[in-house]
């Protein structure tokens, strides 16, 4: 599920500020509810906040993780790229040349996949990085089924770790904060903006500190849901490995 983090910040904190408005101007009921209650109900409001904080902690860990998750993978496809331009040379001369060749191409479809924002743009550079994969398979193949030696073995999975690399990064930035964990932090939101706003003296109708909750919920939100945008947030995951690499591969 992927959530957008300019967009949550701004309906986050407008429903959460709405959510205050009604419960401190049209909930006179509730608020002599709450004043009848008295202790209960500031325990009930101190444990709903604490709550809430728990869970946004929770998903903002989520978020990270899977940031690390991201950058780890990144690396990794960057030393399957190095090992498998050292192990062609195990290759024929003709053989080398063209899997180096096609290794190039092949992190610079990459460095594209990391670096694109547009959606078409992703596909069209995960559609080349297949491509080129399918191509550096036959290009190993060939001779290592006319060739079958321990020599070539390792030359084919040098290329293989490069394919399943290239998969463990697209499943980790395919993998998301479930929709049911967004739909959980909104729920508590909510209910503890509604719980803060009925808790005020009606005599003082709505303050402007009231919006202090919803800017900082919002804000934490924002922050999750950039962390868990890898190509439309802030904090992204930048290809510099593969980026060094191939300045690299190309002066060597």
């Amino acid at each position: 599920m992927s959530i957008l983090p300019v967009p949550t910040f701004i309906v986050t904190f407008l429903a959460l500020a709405l959510a205050a408005w009604l419960a401190a101007t049209r909930g006179a009921a509730l608020r002599q509810e709450a004043a009848r209650l008295d202790k209960e109900f500031e325990v009930v409001q101190g444990a709903t906040l604490t709550l809430l904080g728990l869970i946004v902690g929770f998903t903002f860990s989520m978020a990270l993780d899977r940031y690390e998750q991201r950058k780890g993978l990144e690396s990794a496809e960057s030393a399957a790229i190095s090992t498998a331009w050292l192990r062609a040379d195990l290759l024929p001369p003709e053989d080398t040349r063209k899997v180096r060749a096609l290794l190039l191409r092949y992190l610079d479809s990459r460095i594209a996949y990391f670096s694109t924002r547009m959606p078409s743009h992703t596909r069209e550079a995960l559609a080349d990085s297949k491509q080129l994969q399918a191509e550096l398979w036959a290009a190993v193949t060939t001779h290592a089924m006319a060739n079958p030696t321990s020599l070539t073995t390792l030359a084919v999975s040098g290329v293989g770790e490069v394919v399943t690399s290239a998969g463990d990064s697209e499943a980790a930035w395919n993998n998301r904060i479930p929709g049911t964990a967004w739909l959980l932090m909104a729920a508590m939101a909510v209910f503890a903006t509604l719980l803060v706003g009925i808790g005020v003296d009606e005599r003082h109708g709505f303050s402007r500190m009231l919006l202090v909750l919803p800017l900082v919920i919002a804000t934490a939100f924002f922050l999750i849901a950039d962390v868990e945008s890898p190509r439309m947030g802030i904090i992204r995951v930048v290809p510099d490995n593969l980026v060094i690499l191939s300045h690299s591969l190309r002066g060597s």
